[in-house]
């Protein structure tokens, strides 16, 4: 039983990707939102437009690599898999450390959304490495190791960030410098992080090349687009993670801009953001050891019924202690449905073609996080200035804002049971 979850050389490297990628993330639903703030602040902003701004930017970000998403995948199923993974990464680290560079608020956000495309678009190659470097009936745990390992690992840098931060004046620096210290201390831990995958792992599973590869890319991406259509199972997994994903992400994205909206006292949602890294690392091993007792697409939609639910609370969130049981709940779901979101479409493709559909399930989900981010920005600015009293609470724009997730919730949930009845009957048959 031991052999059966400890994770081999490369599966280690390719887990340690994940370690190191998750600091920025950390970073992003914690100290950036805070630090965009105060620069928006500085810049005399109008308070009330401070979550809309940042949701267009994570906006921008996403909608940019939903576009380019597709075309990274099918680039993935090519040969030079690694080098494009490299040059992704290796944007995404450098956008990082740059952030501290930036004097103002439009500039931050421009250097942010260079940072989250690096970012995100390496997660196609990187996610599309998981057939290769796991076999079949270990990817679920493999993948939700992933998660668990990069919660608890980027908890390393962050607390040294978090230090630097809430103790600048210990230390004889300003915030500024705080955070500069911190934006090169995520870099650094992620770049050494993606070393050990860079050096191990070799591409075993791609479609032959054409003498004019990007010619060749987008033919075949239109052919990925044309097959997924006649293959139903894929197709119906693929909206429905669209749509609930959507909520998953955006919650990750805006959650501190969420309760400094609301006024919440920043050091407590910093804390309470740690305590979900903390609770979400043996949450996610959890599922991954349930994944192998019970059906993935049963825990999947224990996952986004969960969140579901977790919406609902957080549309009441008014106080701190709410936020920090919001903190907890959040933690136990959120490594579980990612994970197994990424081994349960691993199951369903042929790996020579993971690149592609792993590309069209970026789209999908960064597509979704667009749609989300810029939901919850709209609302929120259009219903600016107004509360609303339910069961005796005020609430507040925000809190309008981030009831739309629960539709999209819902409407994955439905479209799942409809894909997961499909996968099932195909296995049987």
């Amino acid at each position: 039983m031991k052999e059966k979850f400890r994770l081999t050389p490369l599966e280690k490297s390719w887990v340690l990707y994940d370690i190191g990628n998750s600091a920025f993330i950390l970073l992003v639903s914690t100290l950036i939102p805070i630090y965009f703030n105060a620069l928006a602040a500085a810049d005399s902003v109008n308070e009330d437009l401070y979550l809309s701004y940042w949701g267009y930017a994570g906006s921008i970000a996403t909608i940019c690599v939903a576009i380019i998403g597709p075309i990274c995948g099918t680039l993935a199923d090519r040969k030079f898999k690694k080098p494009i993974f490299m040059f992704c990464a290796g944007l995404g680290i450098l956008g990082c450390a740059a952030l501290g560079l930036a004097s103002g608020w439009l500039l931050f956000l421009a250097i942010f959304v260079v940072a989250k495309v690096g970012y995100s678009s390496s997660l196609v190659f990187y996610d599309s490495m998981l057939p290769e470097v796991s076999a079949h009936e270990r990817m679920d745990h493999v993948s939700s190791m992933g998660y668990a390992l990069g919660y608890i690992g980027s908890v390393i840098p962050f607390i040294l960030c978090l230090v630097l931060v809430l103790m600048h004046d210990t230390f004889g620096i300003g915030m500024g410098t705080a955070m500069i210290l911190s934006f090169l201390i995520t870099a650094i831990w992620w770049a050494l992080c993606t070393v050990p995958l860079v050096k191990g792992y070799k591409q075993t599973a791609f479609v032959e090349t054409q003498k004019t590869p990007l010619g060749d890319t987008f033919r075949q991406l239109a052919k990925t687009f044309r097959e997924v259509k006649k293959e139903k199972h894929i197709f119906l997994y693929m909206l429905a993670f669209f749509f609930f994903i959507d909520g998953v992400y955006t919650i990750i994205d805006m959650a501190t801009a969420y309760g400094a909206a609301l006024g919440l006292n920043t050091t407590g949602l910093l804390l309470a953001l740690l305590l979900t890294q903390f609770v979400a690392f043996p949450c996610s091993i959890l599922f991954g050891r349930l994944s192998a007792k019970y059906d993935t697409g049963l825990l999947i939609k224990i996952c986004i019924a969960a969140y579901t639910g977790i919406t609902l609370f957080a549309v009441f969130l008014c106080t701190q202690w709410q936020f920090w049981v919001l903190a907890i709940a959040v933690g136990m779901f959120q490594g579980g449905i990612q994970a197994l979101s990424r081994s349960y479409l691993g199951k369903i493709i042929p790996a020579e073609r993971s690149g592609e559909f792993y590309g069209l399930m970026d789209i999908c989900g960064k597509g979704a996080s667009f749609m989300g981010t810029m939901l919850v920005a709209l609302v929120s600015q259009l219903t600016a200035g107004i509360t609303i009293h339910v069961f005796g609470l005020e609430l507040q724009n925000e809190n309008i804002a981030v009831s739309i997730l629960m539709v999209l919730f819902a409407v994955g949930f439905v479209l799942f049971t409809k894909a997961d009845k499909l996968n099932k009957a195909r296995i049987a048959a």
